[in-house]
């Protein structure tokens, strides 16, 4: 791993992501704002691994969100292969997203009525790549996640291991420039980790993708680039 600062990261102009000065406050049940981080500069180059960690509560998740342009950030910018996210209206967010942009999310979202290569075969289809050929690279990573030959099952049939290695081939089937990861190893046996993780530094080395990566799991702080630590004041090395 690489030493880091705060606002260590490649110039703007050769990032994949660009963030500074995020921050990001949540309402409270009897009024008010609690902030949960500010001051958050990170910056990603192509083929770079960053993980971070943090305690429970502090906004990795949101982090994460922000980022893609999910939630809106209450001061900073991100911008993501030099585009300006926030500046963008939600049209041109969601196309971004589609062509630059996958993510794992801790909760899964694999849509219940569609089968698993349609699942991920999505980003493909909504990107106006033909369904023929969609599906066909569907079938391949989920054969590279351990699910060959389970395109046609439907999601009710899976575990919650299963469904995580689905989001997360759902997240790399259209091989984006950028990934954002939250806890994609945390539902899945050590030997399946270890698998997913290899695919995910494989995007990076192989495609030259950057990857954030939310985890608390060593190993995968051995295998990035830098890790991070998130606080209510910001990014610091861990």
């Amino acid at each position: 791993m690489r030493p880091d600062t705060p606002s260590a990261g490649p110039a703007v102009v050769a990032s994949v992501l660009a963030a500074t000065g995020l921050a990001r406050a949540v309402p409270l049940a009897g009024g008010g704002r609690r902030s949960l981080f500010s001051g958050v500069n990170i910056a990603l180059a192509p083929g770079e691994v960053v993980a971070i960690t943090g305690e429970s509560g502090v906004g990795k998740s949101t982090l994460l969100n922000v980022i893609a342009g999910l939630d809106a950030a209450d001061a900073g910018e991100v911008l993501i292969g030099g585009r300006n996210v926030a500046a963008l209206a939600e049209p041109e967010r969601a196309k971004l997203r589609a062509s630059a942009l996958g993510f794992v999310f801790q909760a899964f979202h694999v849509l219940p009525h569609l089968s698993l290569a349609r699942n991920v075969a999505l980003p493909c289809l909504l990107a106006g790549m033909n369904a023929a050929d969609a599906l066909a690279r569907a079938e391949t990573v989920l054969a590279d996640v351990g699910l060959v030959g389970r395109g046609g099952d439907w999601p009710a049939v899976l575990s919650g291991g299963e469904l995580q290695r689905v989001a997360i081939a759902r997240a790399l089937v259209h091989r984006p420039g950028l990934v954002l990861a939250d806890e994609p190893t945390g539902n899945l046996d050590p030997e399946t980790a270890g698998r997913i993780l290899d695919l995910l530094l494989s995007e990076a080395r192989d495609r030259r993708a950057a990857v954030l990566i939310v985890s608390h799991s060593e190993m995968v702080a051995a295998a990035a680039d830098r890790v991070l630590r998130l606080s209510a004041s910001g990014l610091v090395p861990a």
